[in-house]
């Protein structure tokens, strides 16, 4: 059963991988919060929106107050409070995830996760809802409008589950 614990990272490991992906996460919560406190207060975006960056990017103003992709919108303070508490609630079950982790890719996914949750709750205490202003958009087709906590989740989501994929030799490299 020696060859059991080779593939399981050492406890000095874990602990690692749990610094990297709180590193993540503190990292990309101080990104999601300066770049929306910085728009909001720091420009007259909300004044003069859209602004044309490319052909095919706009920094524009949208209060969302749903899920993603706008879904389930809640116009009520309970349905923001209940938003706001799903999201802190899922950081802190990924948190116990983190801990867990088996590579770094892993941690860095789930680390991403947890910062955008985290960022995104933040603006529902103090906004209401969750500011989004990049918007994507090829002639008449728009992707929705996202922030960097946004993008962070669903990079997030895809390394975690590429990670057993991606990692396979950072398991024994952990040993």
């Amino acid at each position: 059963m020696e060859g059991a614990r080779v593939s399981e990272p050492s406890a000095s490991h874990a602990g690692s991988f749990l610094r990297l992906g709180l590193t993540v996460a503190v990292l990309l919560l101080a990104a999601d919060q300066a770049s929306k406190l910085w728009l909001i207060f720091g420009t007259n975006l909300r004044l003069t929106w859209p602004w044309h960056i490319t052909p095919f990017l706009d920094f524009t103003v949208v209060w969302n107050r749903g899920i993603s992709y706008g879904l389930f919108q809640q116009e009520t303070e309970t349905g923001r409070w209940i938003l706001t508490g799903v999201k802190l609630v899922a950081a802190v079950i990924l948190f116990f995830w983190l801990k867990r982790a088996e590579n770094r890719i892993e941690a860095v996914g789930i680390g991403l996760i947890i910062g955008g949750a985290i960022g995104n709750a933040i603006d529902r205490i103090w906004h209401g809802a969750v500011f989004d202003f990049v918007h994507f958009h090829v002639g008449d087709f728009s992707w929705y409008v996202f922030n960097v906590a946004d993008a962070a989740i669903v990079i997030g989501v895809i390394l975690m589950v590429a990670s057993p994929f991606l990692a396979l030799g950072s398991r024994r490299d952990a040993s």
